[in-house]
């Protein structure tokens, strides 16, 4: 493929960083590049905590042990999602609930809401697909009515916000992704962000293997030991140094995808209109992170074709999420055709395009124009 559909994007300060974090001699985890990651987030996003971990998934594993998730409890998700969204809280016993999503925006159904809460809910994790955020004024009047505790699944909304507040800090809890494909990363990576201070303390012991292994360098306790569940959550601070030159890249790297998710909605939208094909829908009340760019086909058949011949002119798109409730698993948990039509209707017609910062501008200009001429209007 000589455009392909991700490409990592370097600053140039990488590996600087990380050669710096071999001279430290402290390559494990929360070491000096750790910290300062730690104290970005938290400055640039207003949260209390944020603790890095090894992925996404690790984090929302964190969250669902952090809830005293147990065998029994129920969770909504959506069930256009990416499977760690629900796998975290499957892993500890619950049972997925899954929600269908909206036709707009693509997030959680937040009207369909009340009518997936039980006795046994415990969570509701919205996800802001895209980083186009959810609905999170009804999803948190609903959760507060109810007593439910909501997690933001982060993973595509750094930096995002919904009336004017950033996504990852409504929910008492939240979960960032570093992966290679975001808009930030270190190849593998993730945080939690905490917005409850009273979840901190725990949080940190769990993320330390079950210790209180975080007091005890903080000089709080004169030795550490076994206090809790955990797991090892530390990513290296090798990592954490990639991830330093990335957030310290952040303005000019969100500025850059902002200007090829423009020149793509700009190149396309009549095309768009004149051929039934759907644009992504960004409310106004939504400021978005700009992490993809997808086109919602009329039919099955167009999004394949549109895939097969973009593939043939070298250039790779893909396609989406699966429906969660109708996968050999969902179904494991009573999911079944039918359940989520939005979603199901949704996932056999999108397609994402090449999104990258260092994706040329003749390059975008000969996708949209391979796009035009492969299904003219």
């Amino acid at each position: 493929m000589h455009i392909p559909f991700n490409k990592p994007f370097l600053t140039g300060k990488e590996h600087h960083y990380m050669d710096e974090a071999v001279r430290n001699g402290h390559i494990s985890g929360d070491g000096p590049f750790t910290k300062k990651c730690h104290q970005i987030l938290e400055s640039s996003l207003g949260v209390p905590r944020s603790l890095l971990t090894t992925s996404c998934t690790h984090a929302l594993e964190m969250a669902a042990i952090l809830l005293d998730i147990t065998p029994g409890d129920e969770v909504i998700v959506p069930s256009f999602t990416f499977v760690s969204t629900v796998n975290a809280f499957v892993l500890r016993g619950a049972k997925p609930v899954f929600c269908d999503i909206r036709a707009d925006t693509l997030n959680m159904d937040e009207t369909i809401l009340p009518n997936l809460i039980t006795p046994r809910t415990r969570a509701i994790v919205p996800v802001h697909y895209g980083g186009v955020g959810c609905e999170m004024d009804t999803i948190m009047t609903v959760a507060a009515e109810h007593g439910i505790t909501v997690v933001e699944d982060n993973a595509h909304g750094l930096f995002g916000r919904y009336r004017g507040r950033l996504l990852g800090t409504f929910g008492e809890i939240a979960t960032q992704s570093f992966h290679e494909t975001k808009n930030l990363h270190c190849g593998e990576g993730g945080a939690l962000l905490i917005n409850n201070p009273q979840l901190i303390e725990r949080a940190e012991i769990i993320r330390e293997k079950g210790t209180n292994r975080s007091r005890f360098f903080r000089g709080q306790v004169d030795k550490y030991t076994w206090v809790d569940l955990g797991s090892s959550y530390l990513p290296s601070d090798l990592l954490a140094a990639f991830l330093l030159a990335q957030l310290e890249g952040a303005d000019d790297i969100q500025s850059r995808r902002k200007k090829i998710w423009e020149t793509y909605r700009d190149g396309l939208a009549g095309w768009g209109a004149a051929t039934g094909v759907a644009l992504p829908h960004v409310p106004s009340h939504c400021q978005q992170a700009y992490h993809l760019f997808y086109l919602l086909l009329p039919t099955t058949n167009e999004r394949d074709r549109l895939i097969a011949g973009l593939k043939k002119l070298g250039i790779l798109s893909v396609f989406h999420y699966l429906p969660l409730h109708a996968s050999p698993m969902g179904v494991r948990f009573g999911g079944q055709l039918g359940d989520c039509p939005v979603t199901e209707r949704i996932s056999e017609r999108l397609v994402r395009l090449p999104f990258y910062y260092d994706l040329h501008p003749k390059e975008q200009a000969e996708i949209i124009e391979a796009i035009t001429r492969l299904l003219p209007p």
